[in-house]
């Protein structure tokens, strides 16, 4: 997942230019063929006998259209840009016809990423459904169509929330790191931030190898935290999982990453987290190291102000 390209001010949410093709380079020598979007519905519920690479792209600043899309047309690399529709044509933020530009090529795919990109579990309910609703009705006079992606802003979103998103789209992202894998929640889909801080080139190298760590099923489903602070968190794997016993899980309850208190129950991961997550989101990120590769799983937790 990226925002910006060649901002130097926002370096939490910016990439060099000359740091992302350098990054485009180490995919293809590791020979891994990037994801077309189209192809990624097409055959998302079959197994996979190879990795392959999608490129999400968030909020459709004018850096991405000035920087990184004439690289990315250039070399027909195929990506999804995730678009608010509030801001479009600000100062900034791409316009419509600059979207349109992009949207033509059969590489290039538009995401939906709210109408106003707040914090939405700001809003009520209703409000909720106003801005979502908005922001489809405004890609149906702009582009003809809703999209099927959905990247929730910031990554946080309510059960309830959630549940309304899986009536107008086909699948949603977060912006908790991981694998997908076809056992993945379709409306939780993990990504890698990469930035300035997190887009060093040996660490993109390790998270490019990366192997998903598939579970059964993961507890709580709501992943927004209300009076449930720390919530208990249940991670049930697969049979044939091996190695279970080597899971090391870091989390940052109380602000701090400490590794976690974890408990196993035959092929279930049970986590006593130290102490509550702060106000306004909590992460758990654990991994693997299998006799494949490292496997990874990230769960990213919505914390309400209390």
């Amino acid at each position: 997942m990226y925002h910006r390209f060649n901002e130097n001010k926002y370096p939490s949410t910016n990439i060099q230019m000359d740091v992302f093709t350098k990054q485009i380079n180490i995919i293809k020598d590791k020979r891994y063929e990037f994801e077309n979007p189209k192809n990624f519905d097409l055959t998302f519920n079959k197994p996979k006998s190879k990795k392959k690479i999608l490129l999400t792209i968030d909020d459709a600043f004018s850096s991405f259209y000035e920087n990184a899309w004439p690289f990315l047309k250039k070399n027909k690399i195929p990506f999804i840009l995730f678009v608010s529709t509030e801001p479009v044509g600000k100062n900034g933020y791409m316009t419509w016809d600059q979207i349109r530009e992009v949207e033509k090529e059969n590489f290039a795919f538009i995401g939906n990423h709210s109408h106003s990109h707040e914090y939405l579990l700001d809003l009520s309910f209703k409000d909720f459904k106003k801005d979502i609703d908005n922001s489809i009705k405004i890609f149906d006079e702009k582009l003809g169509y809703n999209s099927i992606f959905f990247s929730y802003p910031f990554g946080e979103y309510s059960l309830e929330q959630k549940n309304y998103i899986k009536k107008k789209f086909k699948y949603a992202f977060g912006q908790h790191s991981g694998v997908i894998d076809f056992n993945k929640d379709i409306y939780e889909l993990p990504r890698f931030p990469i930035n300035e801080k997190y887009g060093d080139l040996k660490r993109f190298n390790f998270l490019i190898d990366l192997l998903p760590l598939q579970s059964k099923s993961i507890l709580p489903i709501d992943k927004y935290i209300t009076n449930n602070n720390p919530p208990k968190l249940i991670i049930n794997f697969f049979n044939d999982q091996k190695n279970l016993k080597n899971i090391n899980c870091f989390s940052d309850e109380g602000n701090n990453w400490e590794k976690s208190k974890v408990v196993f129950e035959k092929n279930k991961l049970i986590v006593n987290f130290r102490e509550k997550f702060i106000f306004r989101r909590g992460r758990i990120n654990c991994s693997l190291n299998d006799t494949d590769g490292w496997r990874w799983l990230g769960l990213q937790f919505s914390v309400k102000l209390n």
